[in-house]
């Protein structure tokens, strides 16, 4: 969905903006970070008297103690049986709450580095999944592995692969690597995968030539693929052709319509032009075409059709990571926040400008394309309820990186979207940790990830911003350490001055085609 606006690859990149991709399997090598400025992890840390919560569904554990070993964890008790040894840090949980670290699985990061890779683990979020790698998020995530960066946990997906011509113009300074047929396609897996890719990532506008030949050599590498659903393939051959995710709910509108094959005809001649030499124009060309399409969708919406795509999506095991947040922020524009404590984390430059991005994705609406896009957006939250009851797994993911957003603490306010869409607080505490642990297939082994929270975010999801301290990778951010450390950011974010030159005129605002302007 919607970037940021990102500089040109040789200017210093925009703090809290967007970037690109780069990175085989979908788990990155394993993360044993010890945190800059983060006190070293002693041999062994006993968290004791808290309640417990191993996974979401299972039974809360109270006054009980973890102990972790190098980082690990090895023991589980209750407190008044499980005895730390005499040399671990002891840590007095009493009336807290232990939770999985959260993953945060759709994001763009592309800045300062004192300021995007801390905010994650400094709000709870111990792993992510960046959907547009570039090499310098592989450098990130070996600092962080080597203990000299603050960061999550980071799975890594290739450039974009898109049909000929893209939505993303040259413009923006990101690898988009345009594919017009199988031989094309093959060659750009192979390519991604020997420079490193986690995950071969897809988008909206190949053909279903190319996109086959994608599965294929990705299946043939052993390499996932994940993505947009494209234009003009239904979205069950996309599950069935093994993509392990569908991003957005674009797609997944215009899948569930009593119109569908009528609606996809039409998509067929939705075109971009090659010489438009700017992404915004593109997007917001490709969005006029579509945007009609997805109101008939939403007037024919066929329920039994519906369930039986999430019958297959299930099945075939395909993850679906909504990004409501970024959804609601293009079509609840009456709602979004004149002023936020979060963004005090990120450049004031680039917070001013987000009314005027708005302004200029949405300013021309009339009052009945404002009325219809609540309306679609009403529709995207029965498509999240009865996708979670028929047993699609959902994933909590943001589009962080664009405007309104801030990195981890917008995570947060996914789940809150999420609950509104009528998910119970369990179910949707699992979006962000069992269900991207089984789409990421991060390594049970693994150094701990662990949530300490004040109150239990079971009775009310929005409780996971009610952060006591975390434990990131084995080791152990303590309330001090968060207040610290994130004061460290917003003084970093108050120092950033903006890029010498725009790549975009201020008005623009580059993304996923799904989120352009109406």
């Amino acid at each position: 969905m919607s970037k940021p606006p990102h500089t040109h690859p040789d200017r210093r990149p925009a703090p809290g903006t967007t970037a690109a991709p780069t990175t085989t399997d979908l788990a990155p090598a394993p993360a044993t970070a010890s945190p800059r400025a983060a006190r070293p992890a002693p041999p062994v840390l006993a968290l004791t008297h808290a309640t417990v919560l191993l996974t979401p569904h299972s039974r809360p554990l109270p006054d009980h103690t973890l102990l972790l070993t190098d980082g690990r964890i090895t023991a589980t008790g209750p407190s008044s049986q499980l005895k730390p040894p005499p040399h671990a840090r002891v840590v007095d949980l009493t009336g807290k709450y232990v939770v999985p670290g959260l993953t945060e699985s759709h994001i763009h990061t592309l800045g300062d580095e004192a300021l995007t890779a801390p905010l994650f683990p400094l709000t709870g979020i111990t792993s992510v999944r960046e959907m547009w790698g570039q090499p310098f998020h592989h450098a990130w995530r070996r600092r962080i592995s080597s203990g000299t960066l603050l960061g999550p946990r980071f799975v890594i997906a290739s450039p974009i692969l898109d049909g000929p011509p893209s939505i993303w113009a040259d413009d923006l300074g990101l690898p988009v690597l345009e594919v017009a047929d199988a031989q094309a396609a093959r060659a750009a897996v192979r390519k991604v995968h020997r420079e490193g890719a986690d995950f071969v990532k897809v988008y909206s506008r190949l053909s279903p030539e190319a996109y086959y030949a994608i599965a294929d050599e990705a299946k043939r590498l052993r390499i996932p693929f994940a993505g947009h659903c494209p234009d003009i393939l239904p979205m069950s051959r996309a599950a069935t052709s093994g993509q392990r995710s569908i991003e957005h709910l674009h797609a997944m509108l215009l899948a569930t319509s009593s119109r569908e094959d009528e609606i996809r005809r039409a998509l067929a001649e939705v075109r971009i032009d090659p010489t438009d030499p700017s992404s915004l124009s593109r997007y917001g060309s490709w969005f006029r075409q579509v945007h009609p399409l997805e109101w008939q969708a939403t007037l024919s919406y066929d329920k039994s059709r519906a369930r039986r795509l999430f019958d297959t999506l299930a099945e075939n095991g395909t993850y679906v990571t909504p990004t409501l947040l970024v959804h609601h922020s293009l079509e609840r524009i009456a709602d979004l926040p004149t002023s936020s404590p979060d963004w005090k984390y990120l450049p004031a430059w680039a917070v001013a400008s987000w009314p005027a991005i708005w302004e200029a994705m949405t300013g021309s609406r009339t009052p009945e394309d404002t009325a219809r896009i609540r309306r679609i957006y009403e529709h995207r939250l029965i498509l999240v309820s009865e996708m979670h009851r028929a047993g699609v797994r959902l994933t909590a993911g943001t589009d962080t990186g664009t405007g309104y957003a801030v990195p981890g603490f917008s995570l947060h306010e996914e789940l809150r979207l999420l609950s509104e869409a009528g998910l119970p607080a369990p179910d949707v505490l699992a979006t962000a940790t069992t269900h991207p642990d089984a789409l990421l297939r991060l390594p049970k082994s693994r150094p701990a990830d662990l949530l300490v929270l004040n109150s239990d975010p079971l009775h009310d999801i929005r409780r996971t911003r009610d952060i006591h301290s975390v434990v990131n990778a084995g080791h152990y951010l303590s309330p001090a350490d968060r207040v610290r450390l994130l004061a460290d950011v917003e003084k970093a974010a108050a120092e950033s001055t903006p890029p010498e030159e725009e790549v975009l005129p201020a008005t623009a605002t580059p993304g996923c085609a799904c989120n352009a302007p109406h």
